[in-house]
């Protein structure tokens, strides 16, 4: 009974990873991770926590994703921090951005391996899609998320190109970092 037990374990860890990697499933966790970073901030930070434990307790390599997904989000934190320095966002605390949108940024590079992964085989699209991209930051602000020093409109000025470059560069830094990742069997 108790290799019945561990058999089922394994079967239903195998199914879990399956689960991680599916579209709809990355796209629908994102979605509630990015609702819970942005609605609740801080207060919700545990959960968005949480939200990302579970994302790696789905994952069957969960030390190999880590590798692939912080390079993604370290130049997305890198890039946010650097328009807060500047005083194109405003948020508040000490930290040039705070937790719960490192924590997002985290959740994002998911994506461009499972949901966002059709961008990757086609740069052009990541292009274009950049720019609806960036008004994830309006609804921020409209959230209360963050506030831009120079306004809406010149904010959003900066944003759309530097999104239209943002995405396809991640998703070529994406893909560059799974050409050099061991592959599933090997050792």
């Amino acid at each position: 009974m108790v290799k019945h037990e561990r058999a089922s374990g394994a079967t239903a860890g195998v199914a879990a990873g399956n689960l991680a990697e599916r579209w709809w499933f990355n796209a629908f966790w994102f979605q509630l991770t990015w609702l819970c970073a942005v609605l609740g901030r801080e207060s919700l930070l545990p959960v968005t926590a949480g939200l990302l434990v579970l994302h790696f307790a789905l994952i069957a390599r969960p030390v190999d994703e880590l590798r692939a997904l912080l390079p993604v989000a370290l130049a997305g934190i890198a890039v946010d921090s650097t328009l807060s320095l500047t005083g194109i966002f405003h948020f508040p605390g000490a930290l040039p951005i705070p937790l719960w949108l490192c924590a997002l940024w985290l959740a994002f590079a998911t994506t461009l391996g499972r949901s966002l992964d059709f961008m990757r085989r086609r740069l052009w699209l990541a292009c274009a899609l950049g720019a609806p991209a960036s008004l994830n930051y309006i609804a921020g602000e409209r959230l209360g998320a963050v506030d831009f020093g120079p306004g809406d409109a010149l904010t959003m000025a900066l944003l759309v190109p530097l999104w239209m470059l943002l995405l396809p560069a991640l998703c070529a830094l994406r893909t560059v970092i799974e050409r050099g990742r061991p592959t599933e069997g090997a050792t």
